[in-house]
């Protein structure tokens, strides 16, 4: 069952014409549905901060392998779980709270013919339609913002890993108590953002019974990001075809601008943190 507070979560991300949003971007880019290869996709389909290069710093430590059975937790549109696929050979499972972002993964991972790899399904991360000890690891990224409850969510995966399973996690983390500047690509407003201290998530991941591993800032990494962007919006003065601001609407250059001095005046920083469950 959603909750009022879910539900809330999964309206900020719907769009409404994702699908047809995202076609209309592969014609202007030059390419086909027949033509698109999961390069071409990834400034569309991985709604973090760093996108593929944060990926995969992200999923490369986690120790991945061919046929590991992998859940990622708030999969979007599965831009990273396809390139879990692709990458490490595992078998994904994605979950996330907006059937949009469900519907359109799917089309997409069809596109690519990579069905027999990946599966996609709505659902809550603190109640998993999943069968318990089923994954050898697990992974969010820029999830918990979302998610009240991190210790729920800490007990769930728990539940759904297998013994000794990894779960990694890489999201924007509170480093002070000063109020964020608002909308940024999560919430827009204080009403509907769950954004919790690193603190607050090992102690959910310790009570869950996992052993953490690492904790570590992408502070500097975000800002190298950022100055990036800010380059690359100079020169173009337009997004490209295919980027996010097709999934984050019309207001995506003042949400990413608020995420951008929320991280610059110490309110907030991306965490990533790797934990493991006993044998």
């Amino acid at each position: 069952m959603v909750t009022n507070t879910e539900q809330s979560v999964a309206d900020h991300y719907t769009r409404g014409s994702l699908l047809e949003t995202i076609l209309n971007g592969i014609k202007k880019a030059g390419k086909s549905v027949d033509s698109i290869q999961h390069e071409d996709l990834a400034p569309l389909d991985e709604f973090h901060l760093g996108g593929r290069e944060a990926t995969r710093h992200f999923l490369g430590q986690m120790g991945l392998t061919r046929e590991m059975s992998v859940l990622d937790i708030g999969c979007g549109l599965g831009g990273a779980a396809r390139f879990c696929a692709i990458e490490y050979g595992s078998i994904l499972s994605g979950i996330d709270l907006t059937q949009e972002f469900i519907e359109t993964g799917k089309t997409l991972t069809s596109w690519l013919k990579m069905d027999d790899l990946i599966s996609l399904k709505q659902g809550s991360a603190l109640e998993l339609p999943l069968e318990d000890s089923s994954f050898d690891a697990a992974y969010m990224m820029h999830v918990g913002m979302n998610i009240p409850d991190k210790a729920k969510l800490c007990r769930e995966t728990a539940r759904v890993l297998k013994k000794g399973g990894s779960f990694g996690i890489y999201d924007v983390m509170k480093t002070s108590e000063t109020p964020l500047n608002y909308p940024v690509p999560w919430a827009e407003n204080s009403d509907s953002c769950s954004i919790g201290k690193a603190e607050e998530y090992l102690q959910a991941l310790a009570d869950a019974g996992f052993e953490i591993q690492t904790t570590s800032s992408r502070k500097e990494f975000a800002l190298e990001f950022f100055r990036k962007w800010k380059q690359k919006m100079s020169v173009s003065k337009s997004p490209p075809p295919l980027g996010l601001h097709l999934v984050m609407g019309e207001n995506f250059f003042e949400k990413l601008t608020n995420f951008l001095e929320n991280i610059q005046t110490r309110r907030v920083a991306p965490f990533e943190i790797f934990a493991k469950l006993p044998e």
